[in-house]
């Protein structure tokens, strides 16, 4: 990889990784080259849940990990790439503070925010970034009343590990999902690689061994990043919610995945006159390792919080709900025509939308009871129904856009209901939709249609603007929850909801 370089994959397949978590110790090989790194980081990114989620991740291992590698001698630092203090049930009801308490409790040393870190509004986020015990570094996020960075967080912090002197820079995106009014508004949202133009020279003047960009980025930024600004050493990074290792140039680029179902691991060797080593092994955080107890007797007590009635039954399904994240951001899902569906009759529109990246839990949830909790899971973000008149035209064009990035899984992805359509992936962008048809008329594009869709879509959110200028006919104040919406819908009933044809794709 050149002289400038040396990266060690040591271990990301499960196969290799699994024996070793099983024995419930993360276990030190004394004669391994990275046994003598002065630096241990460790990562997680995109964390919703401070529990296990089907049996994996959780945060209490997370600590435990932290805790058996201080104790066999690794100088760690932990750290988070964003998104944590939203979306989940729980943060809908504590919004994040439980996460907080959590993750102070893991031993988090550094974390960046996330776009979700803004769900509930700036003055929350400034509240709960002073509840927490670790750096906040954000290099990017300038809060306009105060005119300086978001929650006073720091653009850098220089941590001295294990003899080594290590810088890290805090950057986060800027794209559709931080456009809502209330982020829009309040906050000055810096280009990621202009901050980190302005303060890494600053950083680096202060004496650094090690560079680390602690993340919350697309990939392709990350990559950008990386190749302008060639002495970052580590970026941990965040976003997508599925893991990520690369190299770009001399720089390691790492993410995590979600929830904590893995911990990246990344041990960093500088010494004078020789190449930096990085060493970097993916932990399955399972079942073999044991909860730190401290860890989670907090998180335990914010559990035992959450009503009961959030576990009572409103209705059943008697099919699987397919919810899982690539699926649904990417091609009609039984789980979004219920959610489409249920705004559509809440608003008594002739068709709906709903962005793909409102609807979470992804995962595929088993035919049965529907509660409260499952239903939260679903529309976590407190959505509301809003209505629009749009022309048939407006509509086409939405739904082009919803559809351009395709091959890839994207959060504006539609979830449609009242309307069918083609997607010719081939085809130019915006004009990749095919013969729509409303309730099975063809669409007239001069006809005015009344449009239920989420208020973020109809505030700009997920770049959904063409809705800027239409005539509102259900205001946010005055909609529904989307929560509620489908708590309606399936309300003592056993649902069924189907794939139907409703958007077909062609490849």
């Amino acid at each position: 990889m050149g002289l400038a370089l040396r990266t060690w994959i040591i271990a990301v397949a499960l196969a290799v990784t699994l024996p070793a978590i099983g024995r419930a110790q993360i276990q030190e090989e004394p004669a391994h080259p990275r046994a003598r790194a002065p630096l241990t980081i460790l990562q997680v990114n995109d964390v919703y849940s401070t529990v296990p989620v089907d049996g994996v991740g959780g945060l209490a291992r997370v600590a435990s990990i932290k805790k058996q590698l201080t104790a066999a001698g690794r100088n760690t630092l932990l750290m988070i790439g964003g998104d944590f203090l939203s979306s989940s049930v729980a943060s809908t009801v504590f919004k994040g503070e439980q996460m907080i308490e959590a993750l102070n409790a893991t031993g988090l040393d550094v974390a960046t925010l996330g776009n979700h870190e803004f769900d509930f509004g700036v003055d929350l986020l400034n509240t709960r970034m002073r509840q927490a015990k670790w750096d906040w570094v954000i290099a990017n996020i300038i809060d306009r009343r105060t005119n300086a960075l978001v929650g006073g967080a720091h653009p850098y912090v220089i941590r001295r590990v294990g003899g080594l002197r290590v810088g890290i820079i805090g950057l986060c995106l800027i794209e559709e999902s931080m456009r809502s009014p209330t982020v829009r508004d309040r906050l000055e949202l810096v280009d990621p690689l202009d901050a980190a133009a302005k303060y890494l020279p600053q950083m680096k003047n202060e004496g650094v061994d090690v560079t680390v960009a602690l993340t919350h980025l697309n990939f392709a930024t990350d990559r950008a990043l990386a190749e302008r600004f060639p002495d970052i050493d580590v970026i941990v990074g965040g976003h997508e919610h599925y893991p990520i290792t690369a190299v770009e140039g001399r720089t390691l680029i790492s993410k995590a995945g979600s929830e904590a179902r893995y911990v990246a691991r990344i041990d960093v060797d500088k010494r004078p006159g020789t190449p930096i080593d990085r060493f970097y092994e993916l932990i399955p955080v399972n079942s073999g390792i044991k909860e730190d107890p401290d860890a989670a007797e907090v998180i335990n007590r914010w559990e035992s919080k959450l009503s009961s009635a959030m576990d009572v039954a409103v209705g059943t399904t008697r099919v699987p709900l397919d919810a899982r994240d690539l699926r649904l951001r990417t091609s009609e899902v039984n789980v979004g025509n219920l959610v489409a569906d249920a705004m559509r009759r809440t608003a008594q529109a002739d068709v709906a939308i709903v962005n793909s990246g409102g609807i979470r839990g992804n995962r595929e949830y088993r035919p049965g009871p529907l509660t409260r909790r499952v239903l939260t899971e679903l529309s976590p973000f407190s959505n509301v129904v809003c209505k629009i008149e749009v022309t048939g035209a407006q509509l086409q064009a939405a739904l082009n856009f919803g559809v351009s990035r395709l091959p890839a899984a994207s959060g504006q992805f539609p979830q449609v209901s009242g309307m069918t359509f083609r997607v010719v992936v081939a085809a130019p962008v915006d004009n990749r939709v095919r013969d729509l048809k409303i309730n099975g008329a063809p669409v007239d594009p001069s006809k005015t249609y009344t449009l239920a869709l989420p208020d973020f879509v109809l505030h700009g959110g997920d770049g959904y603007e063409m809705f800027a200028n239409a005539k509102v006919l259900i205001a946010p104040e005055d909609g529904a929850l989307i929560a509620t919406a489908v708590e309606n819908a399936v309300s003592g009933r056993d649902v069924e909801p189907r794939v139907e044809g409703r958007i077909v794709i062609e490849r």
